[in-house]
């Protein structure tokens, strides 16, 4: 192409994008086919009519930290005193009501809990720490982004302790980065982010006695830089004349930092001593630390113990002293979410991937020893649950249906909101919908996967292809759910996009899941040079015109892929890249998710160098656009640098896009809107 013709594509190719594409790229990517959802506050008020708490919390001037924390100003409502009363004089964090509701508990900044008295309108400093590395109940930046908490403390069911855990960061490496839109200079920022084989927090369990206003450490076996990513308070036990006023038992979760071992201990926190209660151990593969969030603790002192010890994730009762009794759901397919125990019919109530692209609830009959599925319409299902079990909220979504809502009580069932209108909106537009298909691979795996057919496919053409996919551990992209977005505008644009699950997602058993283990990208990178490969055989693809795209993981493995993909009649497989903040080397990501997938860089050096796509960077084939927010606390722009250093070495030309001031997720201003008009842009050049 001449430069003038160039000159005149831009041109014209900047026209449209501004136009009505870009207007209608606007709606997709603003969530304009979203449906509307109720509310978790609005669920639970629909279930819980008539409930009558005297005390309720609220919070307002709300102040982001990380990716789920923030500082706001908090409120009790004392709806019995017609009071609204501010807890503490400034902004605080993870304010919890006390069961009772006459306390409030809450981090400040100073990384101190507290506990504010209603009643008495007072607040108390439960721990006075100077020290501004250690985290009273809170979680650090590694925990809350690797372990999903924000806070990590608990009332006990009496309103008598507060157990928290507490980290201590001393030693742990700073990791440091600057911003440069606000002043005239940069403003430098820092957090304590330990990478793959540095120095953890240290973690440890403490309990507060609001009444004598005293704190006991509680004895738990030395992990040393392992963790605690989750605490407890087991069931409140039946009063007795030996013990009137009985303590709950405090169940505190502990993992080894290859997070290959988990113990669960019942603390008596009056002794301060332990006890295990569950073990669970593998030598090659790692433990899913969040089943604990499903466990069940019966009236009667039995547990529901949720595990994949047994091939897949699968609840098993357990008796009150830790002896497995039954297995509860024998099925091969994953439990997903544990709702709850209905004690008089004795029956479980859980959510499962009935297939690995869909959801259904079950419900477990103790007397019958069998599961029957509650749920109708093939998609996926998400329940809330009433307090006392007997009514539900089923919100059920699939790639044709967008979020409905409905009621079921005792044997009937209503329609509380069914978005039919965003439905009718998104038949209208004329723009395609996601299909499902299936893709061998060669070593014969079948791969779940989506694709999005041209606006106007016609199948005696051929058509450019965008692959989307992320290919990360635990993850799935290939659901039957309602999305509307960036794959559609793509298709609008006369391109076919295809997205495939490959080995190590989720929902397939715990084989399929850490196939991967010590090995990261190299399998993934496999699967999709597969899909790429299938695709070049279907009369109605351009073999020649394929790209591939990613963000975050999805952006490593675009990397990896296209570093080992093959040359076919001296092409390329994928034509171009799309690679957006992406880990480049896990040795410079943070401990406690690349330890989970890779162990230690000490222990596992082969598979951290096969890993790693700045080492493969010579081998790059097919142009690249490389993007990376400069302030990004999560994948550090760090990743980028390294890559760009070793493309620059190797002689490889490429294409970058960076965006100063903004995060892992580019959300700031108008960059998330421009960085798809580049993506597009970059496509339209490249393929």
């Amino acid at each position: 192409m001449s430069d003038m013709k160039r000159i005149i594509f831009l041109i014209g190719l900047t026209l449209v994008v501004a136009s009505s594409s870009a207007t209608e790229m606007m709606h997709l990517l603003s969530g304009g086919y979203d449906a509307k959802v109720l509310t978790q506050h609005e669920m639970d008020s629909i279930l819980n009519t008539g409930d009558e708490a005297r005390y309720k919390l609220e919070f307002e001037n709300k102040q982001q930290l990380f990716r789920h924390s923030f500082m706001a100003d908090y409120y009790v409502i004392d709806t019995k005193r017609n009071k609204r009363l501010r807890v503490s004089d400034g902004p605080i964090r993870d304010a919890k009501l006390s069961p009772n509701g006459k306390y409030v508990v809450y981090a400040k900044a100073d990384n101190n809990l507290y506990i504010y008295k209603v009643d008495f309108e007072t607040e108390v400093a439960i721990t006075s720490d100077t020290n501004s590395e250690i985290f009273n109940g809170i979680s650090d930046w590694l925990y809350e982004e690797e372990f999903g908490v924000t806070s990590l403390f608990e009332v006990s069911p009496d309103n008598k302790m507060v157990a928290f855990v507490r980290l201590n960061e001393t030693g742990v490496p700073n990791f440091e980065w600057q911003t440069f839109l606000d002043g005239n200079y940069p403003q430098s920022h820092s957090l304590r982010y330990p990478k793959a084989g540095e120095v953890n927090a240290k973690a440890s369990v403490c309990v507060y006695d609001i009444y004598y206003k005293s704190i006991r450490t509680m004895q738990l076996p030395d992990l040393k830089d392992g963790y605690i990513p989750r605490l407890r308070w087991g069931r409140q036990p039946q009063a007795t004349k030996a013990e009137p006023q009985p303590m709950a038992d405090l169940m505190v979760m502990q993992m080894n930092r290859d997070q290959t071992e988990m113990q669960v201990h019942r603390v008596n926190v009056k002794s301060t001593l332990s006890h295990p209660f569950y073990q669970e151990s593998s030598k090659n593969c790692y433990l899913n630390f969040q089943l604990f969030d499903e466990w069940q603790w019966l009236n009667d002192g039995r547990v529901v113990v949720v595990s994949e010890k047994g091939g897949y994730v699968q609840a098993y009762m357990y008796s009150a002293q830790g002896v497995e009794q039954r297995l509860l759901t024998p099925e091969k397919r994953d439990v997903m979410r544990v709702y709850g125990w209905e004690p008089n019919s004795q029956t479980l109530y859980y959510l499962a991937a009935t297939t690995p692209t869909t959801r259904h609830a079950y419900a477990y009959s103790l007397r019958k020893n069998s599961s029957t599925q509650i749920t109708k319409g093939e998609g996926m299902h998400a329940l809330t649950f009433s307090k006392d079990m007997l009514q539900y909220i089923d919100c059920y979504q699939s790639i044709s249906t967008p979020n409905r809502y409905t009621l079921h009580s005792k044997g009937s069932s209503r329609v509380l909101l069914n978005n039919d209108s965003v439905a009718a909106a998104w038949k209208a537009s004329g723009l395609q919908d996601k299909e499902f298909i299936t893709i061998r691979t060669e070593r014969g795996d079948v791969l779940n996967a989506w694709r999005v057919l041209p606006v106007g496919f016609d199948e005696t053409k051929r058509y450019p292809v965008v692959m989307m996919q992320y290919s990360g551990p635990s993850s799935q992209r290939v659901t039957d759910s309602w999305r509307k977005r960036f794959a559609h505008y793509l298709s609008a644009q006369g391109y076919l996009v295809v997205c495939a699950d490959g080995r190590g997602t989720d929902a397939r058993g715990r084989e399929w899941r850490n196939a991967t283990y010590m090995q990261l990208g190299v399998k993934e990178a496999e699967d999709q040079i597969s899909v790429a490969m299938y695709l070049r055989t279907l009369p109605y693809v351009d073999a020649d015109r394929i790209a591939l795209c990613g963000w975050s993981y999805g952006g490593y493995q675009t990397l990896m892929s296209m570093s080992v993909q093959p040359m076919i009649d001296g092409k390329p497989l994928w034509k171009c890249g799309m690679a957006i903040a992406p880990v480049t080397s896990w040795k410079f990501y943070d401990s406690a998710y690349t330890e989970r997938y890779m162990r230690r860089p000490q222990v596992n050096d082969s598979g951290y160098e096969k890993a790693d796509a700045i080492k493969l960077a010579d081998q790059l084939k097919g142009n690249l656009l490389l993007v990376h927010g400069l302030a990004d606390d999560n994948v550090h722009a760090q990743q980028s640098w390294l890559y760009i250093d070793a493309l620059v070495k190797a002689g490889k030309q490429f294409e970058m896009q960076f965006y100063p001031d903004d995060n892992h997720f580019l959300r700031n201003g108008s960059n998330y809107e421009h960085l798809h008009n580049r993506l597009l842009l970059f496509l339209q050049n490249n393929l």
